[in-house]
């Protein structure tokens, strides 16, 4: 199904969650809404669902404009972060609820419960009640009843943020290819840029109600349109800074200096803006020598994620292995030039 939103905004009393947004959905594609909390996520969902109508605007379904349609009237099925089952429904009821609102037959609805029960490995479960389940089972029932529902626009709020790091490892590689083959449009909603890179599809980044950029995922991971697209698409936050272009060279501050990419040499002198991702920020290497000083440094397991003021500049380097530093500490880090993405003074991407 193709959902494209034109000019919708939406406002609460005086206040507006989402502000003037026109965004075209890929049919048969994972499209992801990333950003943090607040970001406007789950309000436009429920816009594209039609649990909310537009205080302006209009929403479109395959060429239909289905703003002022009732929700019972489309074709959409959505899934929650908390888990909303029929507490006194069993597994096979809670999958087959709207295959038997929709009046199929017993024979079907059957078929239907056992193929996709199979398919997210809840036959066993089959008899049990909810409050029986683990919470991983719990979320398995209701993206099955999303699943054999059978719907055109999927929406998919953040369905794994409640579950431990295994079972939500193992459903994000399992997601993408549950809904491969059936042609649903799906939309799904996070705050870790991480799982919209292992998701893929498309992806809208979000900040404070507005679409910042909608694109392939790898592309605006790479090469972000905008810095404030940078900052949503990082976690831990983008290294950002501003510095002087001078003919071929780039200074920071007082604290350093190097040359600029070639085809940046073409630009005009004076300011712009630059953003290195933490894993290109090393303590230990080639390159850019840069020197601030330390204020936390964070070692979990085999990885080192130390924050360090650099010209006035909360600094973060992410890196394997285990690098011991004390706060107050002046060390240097290294990165590569070519590693930094190069914004102007709107914050849009110089194309190098």
């Amino acid at each position: 199904m193709a959902i494209e939103l034109k000019n919708v905004t939406f406002r609460v009393g005086a206040e507006k969650q989402i502000y003037n947004t026109s965004l075209a959905l890929q049919p048969g594609e994972f499209n992801i809404l990333l950003g943090e909390t607040l970001s406007g996520k789950t309000t436009l969902m429920r816009l594209m669902a039609g649990l909310e109508k537009p205080t302006s605007g209009e929403i479109w379904a395959n060429g239909n404009n289905v703003t002022g349609l009732a929700v019972q009237k489309r074709s959409v099925a959505m899934v929650y972060q908390f888990f909303i089952n029929y507490p006194s429904f069993t597994v096979y009821d809670n999958i087959a609820s709207p295959l038997k609102v929709a009046g199929m037959s017993k024979q079907e609805i059957d078929e239907k419960v056992r193929r996709f029960a199979d398919l997210l490995k809840l036959t066993p479960e089959l008899n049990r009640l909810p409050r029986e389940l683990s919470g991983g089972q719990k979320q398995r029932t209701a993206l099955a009843r999303a699943l054999v529902k059978g719907a055109d626009l999927v929406l998919l709020d953040e369905p794994l943020a409640n579950l431990d790091y295994k079972l939500r490892e193992e459903l994000r590689d399992e997601l993408p290819k549950l809904f491969a083959d059936t042609g649903a449009t799906v939309v799904y909603a996070t705050s870790e840029p991480l799982e919209a890179l292992m998701l893929g599809g498309y992806t809208a980044t979000l900040k404070e109600g507005r679409v910042v950029e909608f694109g392939k995922t790898a592309s605006i991971y790479r090469r972000p349109a905008t810095l404030e697209s940078a900052r949503v698409f990082s976690d831990p936050p983008i290294n950002t800074a501003t510095i002087v272009k001078q003919g071929k060279e780039a200074n920071l501050g007082n604290v350093v200096s190097w040359d600029v990419p070639e085809k940046l040499t073409a630009q005009p002198d004076g300011e712009y803006h630059i953003a290195l991702r933490p894993h290109h920020l090393l303590p230990a290497g080639a390159g850019v020598e840069v020197e601030g000083e330390v204020q936390i440094a964070e070692i979990g397991g085999s990885e080192s994620i130390i924050r360090v003021k650099v010209d006035g500049n909360i600094w973060v380097s992410q890196t394997h292995g285990i690098h011991s530093f004390e706060y107050g500490e002046k060390a240097s880090f290294y990165f590569n030039a070519n590693e930094c993405l190069y914004f102007d003074q709107d914050g849009k991407l110089i194309d190098l």
